[in-house]
Formats: C-alpha cells, sequence, structure tokens
C-alpha cells in the first residue's frame, strides 16, 4: 500500500522528506496538507498510532499558532478538542505526517524515516 503523505509544498522540511521518500523508491501519495487537511477523526487515529502526546501535531512554529496564542490553551484541551481545531486548518498541523495506515510519523527525522519506512 502506498503512504499517505501530508505535506505543504513550500515547507522546507516536507521537501526534505519527499526527496528522501523518492530516493528510496518508496511509493506514496501527495496531499496538501492545507488543501486536503485531514478530519478530525484521521487525526484522533493518526495520534493513537503514533504514540505521541496530541499536542506533538501541532505546528508550534507556526505564524497561526502564535496568533491563537495556543502554547497556553493547548494545556486546557482534550484530545478531541484538539483533534477538531487541527482539521480547521492545515497550518496548525505539524508537517509532514506520513502513514501506511498503521504506522504514524510526524516531522522529518531521517533515522525515524529510515526505522518506520525502509
Amino acid at each position: 500500500m502506498a503512504l499517505a503523505f501530508y505535506w505543504y509544498p513550500k515547507c522546507g522540511t516536507c521537501q526534505k522528506a519527499k526527496k528522501w521518500l523518492d530516493a528510496h523508491d518508496i511509493d506514496y501519495t501527495s496531499i496538501h496538507i492545507v488543501d486536503e487537511p485531514p478530519s478530525k477523526e484521521q487525526l484522533l487515529n493518526y495520534m493513537s498510532k503514533s504514540d505521541l502526546p496530541p499536542k506533538k501535531f501541532f505546528n508550534t512554529s507556526g505564524k497561526k499558532y502564535r496568533e491563537l496564542n495556543l502554547k497556553d490553551k493547548l494545556k486546557d484541551m482534550n484530545t478531541d478538542e484538539m483533534a477538531e481545531l487541527l482539521a480547521t486548518d492545515g497550518m496548525l498541523i505539524k508537517r509532514p505526517i506520513v502513514t501506511d495506515g498503521e504506522k504514524v510519523t510526524i516531522g522529518f527525522k531521517e533515522e525515524t524515516f529510515t526505522e518506520n519506512w525502509l
């Protein structure tokens, strides 16, 4: 099965991840994370499969994150509320998200990609 690769083409980290996937001949489907953000249900599924705390799904260095003052608001939100908020705006989501339906990685670290996708 091809991986789902949620990315933002102008994002440097996403470009590195795409280059890595291409260099290793890994089959994937590109999904523009802003044009087609994952749904709340998909995000909840990814959160449960990633073994990461839900707040790790937020793009903490993004302008939108700062504008909404999410640093302070997240501690009072439950997982359901976080997924709902993330589903409203792809720019809030840390990227890229890569999944095969069972495993999920967020961001790009070569060792993590090697471990999960080779």
